[in-house]
């Protein structure tokens, strides 16, 4: 849920900043397709969408590179690049690195923005993949809701014990959907009073995110200490 409230929170105030989402690739290829009449603007955004898969693709090579078996113990490292990139660019957007807070995309400054942000929207959603045993994703919604209704849709066609057990995955579904659009709400007038500085708050709620699930188990504990006699 934090890290649906983190993309919906980086979508909403890439919104407002330059009019472009970011967390999704539904809508970025979309914009491929559009401004395929004109070169510079398709440039422009197939490279946002590269910078996607390159950030999920530096979010595997994090956690996989090593032993495979500490890799779900990994799966913090991504999420730690995630919060410094979305501080950076708070602290880069205060000082005016990224132009003007508001209106369309006009300049390489704008197309600058939207590349950071897919590239970390792209490393969350592989981190939470990876982990998930690629089960969960957070920069969209459009699975989690199909999976809702598919979950709403086998418990109304089920009987006894059967109606019961799609409803935790209805309800995590269900809370990711609202935290993201929490983030969102949330977001909407720290940006419009603050600007960039909004973007401190998804990378607090990432940062928060990743130090409760997925830091590494401390030496101590008796899992950690499972984990290394498998090693060896």
């Amino acid at each position: 849920m934090l890290l649906a409230f983190t993309a919906g929170s980086v979508n909403a105030t890439a919104f407002l900043a330059c009019e472009r989402f970011v967390a999704h690739v539904t809508g970025i290829v979309t914009r491929v397709g559009m401004d395929a009449g004109a070169w510079t603007l398709l440039l422009d955004s197939a490279f946002v969408l590269a910078c996607f898969v390159i950030g999920a693709t530096v979010a595997t090579v994090l956690v996989k590179r090593g032993a495979p078996e500490l890799a779900s113990e990994r799966a913090w490292l991504p999420l730690g690049l995630v919060t410094a990139i979305l501080a950076t660019v708070a602290l880069a957007g205060q000082l005016g690195w990224f132009g003007p807070f508001g209106g369309a995309v006009e300049s390489p400054r704008d197309f600058a923005l939207l590349s950071i942000l897919a590239l970390a929207m792209g490393a969350q959603n592989a981190a939470a993949a990876l982990r998930s045993g690629m089960a969960v994703r957070t920069t969209h919604m459009t699975g989690p809701s199909t999976d809702l209704a598919i979950g709403i849709g086998t418990m109304l066609t089920s009987s006894g014990p059967g109606r019961r057990e799609p409803l935790a995955g209805i309800v995590m579904r269900g809370a990711k959907i609202a935290a993201f659009a929490g983030g969102a709400a949330a977001t909407v007038p720290i940006a419009l009073h603050a600007g960039f500085a909004a973007f401190a708050l998804p990378a607090f709620t990432c940062a928060v995110a990743m130090l409760s699930s997925f830091v590494p188990i401390r030496l101590g504990s008796p899992l950690s200490r499972n984990t290394r006699q498998e090693i060896r």
